[in-house]
Parts: C-alpha cells; structure tokens; sequence
C-alpha cells in the first residue's frame, strides 16, 4: 500500500514538471497576435498606430500588431468592448465602456478649422450658409463639432454638409467643393501642413473655449503657435485660440497583463525611436485622473508605472516601527497589570489561608463547645467573604481552590474537637443538647471529611486525664 502511493505521488510529480516545462516552452514559441483600432489611413492614429507595431515588434518580435483602419475614436469604442481589437486610440471624451482600460496617454489633439480665404470666415459664427466638410459619422471630429456649432448658436441645418475623407480634402479646396473644414489633429500634421502651405486657406480662431468647458469639462483651452506650421511666410500670424483632446491608448480589460506592460516598457524606454518616426510620440505620458476617461489604468499598464514605487514595507517602515513600538508598550504594560492583579489576587487568598490556620490553631485548645461553634462561625465567615472575593475578582479561580484544602482540614479540625469534648466525664448530657443544636449540612463546596489518621487532636491532656479516671473506676 505505501509502495503504491509513493509511485502515485512520483507520477504526479513527474506529470506536473512536464506541464511546466511545456507551458515554459509554448511561451517562449508562442506570438500573440493583436490588433490596434484607430482611424483613418490619413489620420494621425492611423500614422501613430503603424510607428507604435513596427516598434513594438523590433523590440519584442513575440507581439505582432495588425492595425486596423475605422470611422474613429466611437467606433474603436464599439470594437474595443466587443474584443473584436485588443487596442484601440480615442479621444479623451469619447464615452468610456467597462471593458476598456487605460494604457498612456498619448499626445494632444488641437481643433483646427480651416478655411477657403475668399469664404471671408472669420470666426465660428460665420459657417452659417456655407460649404463645410465634416469628417465621417463615429469619429471624435464629427461629434465634437456638433457640440462646438450649438455653443455658437448654430445648427446642422445653418450650412451644407459635405462628407470627405481626411485625405481628399485638399482635392475639395482645389476644386472649390468646399468653404472649410474641421478636424481634430495633433500639431504640426503633414496634411494640414501641404494645405496651409498652398495660401488659399487660413485657421480660423476658436473662442469661448473656457464657457464650453461647462458642459464638456474634458475640453482644454490652447492655442496654436505663432508659425507653427510655416515660418515665412508664418502660419498663422499669431498665437491662434484653440481648444484640445488628448488620444489615449486602450486595452480590453483581459489582454494578458504581461503583454499590456511589455508594450507600455517599450513606448517609455524606446520612446526615442518612435518620436524618429513620429514626432507626437515625444509627449506620451501616464494618464492623468482629469483626462483618462474616468478609467482605471490596466494592470500591465499600473505594473509598470509603480514600478520605481518603494514597496510596501519600505514605504511604511517608519510607521510600522512606531505602531510596533507602542504596541510592545501596551502589551508590556498589559502584562505588567496583569502580573500586579495577579499577586494582589493571591495575597488576598493568603489572607484567607492565615485567617483559617489561625482558627485551627484556636480550635485544638477550645475545652468548650460555645468557642467552638463561635470558631465555626468565623470560619464560615471566611469562606463567604472568599466567595465574595471570587465574585469581585478580587482573588482567581486557582486561588479560590486554593482555598480548600485548608478549610476542609478547619472543619475536620472542629468535627474532631467536638468528638472529643463530647466524649468528656461530666459533658456528655450538655454535649449531646448542644449537638442537636448543631447544623447537620455542610457549605456546598465542603468536600468529604478526611480520615482522621494523623489529624491534630483537640485538648489532648484532658482527654487522656478521663481515659485514666475510667480505668481506675
């Protein structure tokens, strides 16, 4: 029987260092295979999101990533809580979903409303009866700018839509399609810039930014920088009033932690080689609580983050001293009370034990039954003062048990006393009134009468007296 379970925990044991082996081993062969959501093909989260998988694979070739072009931030919303894509860049205000967690936050996003010099648009306000280009139904320009057009008192009916995509629309200003446009890019884009360059379009400044941020707090007041995308002639002229977003970086809620903090380590600590090929690299940070659309970071993304973090002990070494310090002071303090009761506990038994010694002593000389039954009494005194004590906690269980020994042996000590004083020439008649005056109970802790071998015995001179008065009668 023993050799079997030996063999048994041998297979199991075997059986569980193959698994390891094999799952160590599948690991290290084993590519995952992700996809990124981000937007059009002429955006900049299409652009950003192919720099960040050519990265990502040179430095970790077990991750390749597939981008995936969309409609936008919305869409790769919808897809991202559906585990078709495992990553996705939005917009900071797009509408969170539980699914999604916070990775990085990637760089700013300006709004940019661009239009046809000859339009004389000089401000929002003036989009009323023109041509305007909005970018497609689910991306965050399209559903930002109905949000701008009603802080300004405009509606979707005041102008013409005209549905382009980003990279058709320098072919619509040259071919007089459109009066202007809007989207929300990172600064310095290189398709805003070839249409600015052209001297047939203009910015148009964006105001009243810090009274939007009432109803859409996640809006940031900015501007444009004097020559930002040209410096002679510079373009604009002047610092241009604006407002921003931030992209953010997603992942589903269950891609494996170990992948989700690998990809965060190389957008930090290969950040360099994606600003080469990216310039809107160079501001990637962590997630700030304003602007993380209310989402808890990923745990991959939070390993990496804390990771320079001291730990726990270390972190609270100081307070965990201090609290163990008071703690060995309160406990010692304990102790020592405890130590103090205890002694004045049993001092207070000891009282007890000579107050009933004395009596014993008292008893064994007593030649009458009035002191005797005056012994008895105080020594049932004492023992309900004891009981008293016991109720009070003025003296312990142990010490009240101590107790009985040397009470039993007290009234042993009378019981025998009374014997022989019963046993006296010339006391017998008043001995035997007396004894029907007795109690016939003892206390309920009384314990059976010893036997009297070796008891101290009561008026000893006296009762050898009567004995030698018998026998010469």
């Amino acid at each position: 029987m023993r050799s079997k379970f030996i063999i048994s925990i041998a297979l199991l044991s075997f059986v569980i260092v193959v698994s390891f082996v094999a799952k160590l081993g599948y690991d290290r062969r084993h590519v995952y295979h992700l996809t990124i959501a981000t937007a059009g093909k002429g955006g900049e989260y299409y652009a950003f999101g192919e720099t960040l998988a050519q990265v990502i694979t040179k430095h970790q070739p077990k991750i390749q990533i597939r981008v995936r072009e969309t409609e936008g931030s919305l869409k790769n919303m919808i897809l991202l809580h559906a585990k078709a894509v495992d990553f996705a860049i939005v917009q900071s205000d797009t509408p969170a979903t539980l699914s999604a967690r916070a990775v990085a936050s990637l760089f700013p996003e300006m709004f940019h409303l661009i239009a046809a010099k000859e339009a004389d648009i000089q401000r929002v306000r003036d989009l009323k009866g023109k041509r305007m280009a909005v970018m497609p139904a689910g991306s965050g320009s399209h559903r930002i700018f109905n949000q701008l057009i009603q802080h300004h008192g405009l509606t979707t009916e005041d102008f013409q839509h005209v549905q382009l995509r980003p990279e058709n629309v320098l072919n619509a200003f040259d071919q007089g399609i459109i009066d202007a446009v809007f989207h929300i890019i990172g600064l310095g884009n290189h398709m805003t810039r070839d249409l600015l360059e052209t001297g047939r379009v203009k910015l148009v400044p964006i105001d009243g930014v810090m009274g939007m941020r009432v109803s859409q707090p996640y809006f940031e007041a900015t501007h444009i920088p004097q020559a930002a995308y040209s410096g002679y002639p510079p373009i604009p002229e002047r610092n241009l009033p604006t407002a921003s977003v931030r992209a953010m970086l997603l992942a589903h809620y269950q891609v494996d932690k170990s992948i989700v903090h690998e990809i965060t380590r190389i957008l930090y600590e290969h950040r360099n080689e994606l600003v080469t090929a990216n310039s809107q690299a160079a501001t990637i940070r962590k997630p700030d609580p304003g602007e993380d659309l209310s989402l808890p970071l990923h745990p991959g993304a939070k390993a990496y983050y804390n990771k320079d973090k001291p730990g726990f002990l270390r972190k609270y070494a100081d307070s965990m001293a201090l609290m163990l310090s008071v703690i060995i002071l309160i406990a010692s303090g304990g102790w020592q009370f405890r130590l103090r009761l205890q002694q004045r506990q049993k001092n207070r038994a000891d009282i007890h034990v000579r107050e009933i010694v004395n009596l014993i002593d008292r008893a064994r000389v007593i030649k009458n039954f009035e002191e005797l039954q005056t012994v008895r009494g105080q020594l049932f005194d004492i023992f309900k003062k004891a009981i008293e004590d016991l109720d009070q906690d003025r003296i312990s269980q142990e010490s009240f048990q101590s107790l009985t020994f040397p009470w039993e042996m007290a009234i042993s000590v009378i019981r025998h006393c009374e014997m022989l004083l019963m046993n006296s020439p010339g006391k017998m008649e008043v001995s035997k009134d007396l004894h029907r005056s007795m109690p016939q109970s003892m206390p309920v802790q009384q314990a059976p009468q010893p036997n009297s071998i070796n008891k101290p015995h009561c008026n000893e001179k006296e009762s050898d007296d009567s004995t030698r008065n018998n026998s010469h009668a």
